[in-house]
Parts: structure tokens; sequence; C-alpha cells
């Protein structure tokens, strides 16, 4: 069965029977209208359509954009649809994985999708490591100076002071307090010498 999905942005229902026309022309034997806005992941309408699918069925989709402008969403869904034993065609790109030049068009963009990964993490860990060795470290800036944090330590270890206290006084809550004093013991415990 020929089974066409037809996606529409928010706003763009003049999209809607250009759509239409083309997947009938094409062939379709039922067509899924979806009516949300291009940045939902969320397609209730695909979603039961993907269930849906039977051996054999070929789901058919005008542009690629309509079945997803995320290249990993794509492949994801193209494989969603290759489990089912079902089939993909993309009428405008003449996109096909029903057969062999197909399946090796979904395997080449599936190296693509990964090949960019990798270069991806690369990048990442390149850019971390020039920022460690500008002296940047990543995370969140404390809030807290080393000073900030020895007093509330000594406030609470000597009594002067609660957890809730210090936490009202410094904006932050009582369990980094609880942190700050736990990280000040293990600082300030004398070392024991070795005995031999």
């Amino acid at each position: 069965m020929l089974i066409g999905y037809v996606r529409v942005c928010a706003g763009a229902q003049q999209e809607i029977p250009r759509q239409l026309r083309m997947l009938h022309e094409a062939g379709c034997d039922r067509v899924v209208t979806e009516d949300v806005s291009h940045g939902r992941w969320d397609r209730p309408e695909l979603r039961q359509l993907l269930e849906d699918l039977r051996p054999g069925d070929i789901l058919m989709v005008c542009e690629l954009a309509r079945l997803s402008r995320s290249l990993k969403e794509a492949l994801h869904l193209l494989d969603r649809i290759a489990q089912s034993g079902a089939g993909f065609r993309s009428v405008a790109e003449g996109i096909e994985t029903t057969g062999p030049a197909g399946t090796m068009l979904m395997r080449m963009i599936g190296s693509f999708a990964a090949f960019e990964r990798l270069m991806l993490l690369e990048r990442t860990g390149a850019g971390l490591a020039n920022a460690r060795a500008a002296g940047r470290v990543g995370g969140r800036r404390r809030k807290l100076d080393a000073a900030q944090r020895r007093a509330i330590a000594e406030n609470i270890i000597s009594g002067t002071s609660s957890g809730a206290e210090m936490a009202r006084l410094h904006g932050i809550s009582q369990p980094t307090v609880s942190r700050i004093v736990a990280e000040y013991r293990v600082i300030s415990q004398p070392v024991a010498p070795l005995s031999l």
C-alpha cells in the first residue's frame, strides 16, 4: 500500500492542496495529514502511521523536509520504517529505499551523519582542550569565593551560625552549605604522621 504523509507548518495551509495533488499523482492509496509546527518533535499522526506500517507498504512524502528537517531524526524515522518491512519514497528528491540504489543512498547518508557526529565530538574536545590551556575551567562559575566558603564552614563548625542562616545570608541552598562544610573538614584535617 502506498501511504502519503502531508505535514504542514502552522499558518501555511495553502501547502496542503499542492502536497495532496503530488501524492495522489504518485499513486498514494491513502494520505495522512498532520498540521503541526515544524519545530515540534511530537507528531501523533506520524507516530500512528509508523505503528500501522506493514511489510510491503511504502511511506511517501512530497519532499524529504516534510518527513523531517533534522538529518538525525530523518535517519531514525527511516530506520523505523525499514524495521517494519516497509519502504520510503520522497517524490521531489527521487529518493526511494525499496531498491538496492535506495539502500545504498540511505547507507551513504547514514555514514555522513556518523562522520558529522565524530567531527562534532572532535571539535568539542579540541575546544575544551584550548579552553583548559588558556586557564578556563568548564562549568558554572562558583557563586562564592574561597574566603566566603571558609567563613561559612568556620561559622558553622564553631556554632556561631546555623546552616540555614548561612544559606539565607549567601543566597545558596542548605545542601550546598553542607558540601562546603564537608570539603572544609577534609581540607583542614591534619595529616597523621606515618609510623614505621
